[in-house]
């Protein structure tokens, strides 16, 4: 059996007036990828993950897609 999961988590501090959005992409119980607002970019923790961090990143409008979202936390 294969899994494949992402959690999104956004972090208040001081109300809405900092917001932080984590995102964890697992796949088979291990974190192999993750978007940090804060970072402002993707960040992988496994061979699969660096090689995904690389190619997203890489793309202007994924990494702007995913920074947007930090206003849906904030509603």
């Amino acid at each position: 059996v294969f899994q494949w999961m992402h959690k999104a988590d956004c972090l208040f501090i001081n109300g809405t007036e900092k917001v932080r959005l984590v995102v964890r992409f697992i796949y088979n119980r291990e974190q192999f990828l993750t978007f940090d607002s804060d970072v402002g970019n993707f960040v992988g923790f496994t061979p699969l993950g660096e090689k995904n961090a690389k190619k997203w990143n890489s793309d202007p409008a994924t990494v702007e897609f995913m920074r947007s979202h930090v206003d849906r936390c904030r509603h």
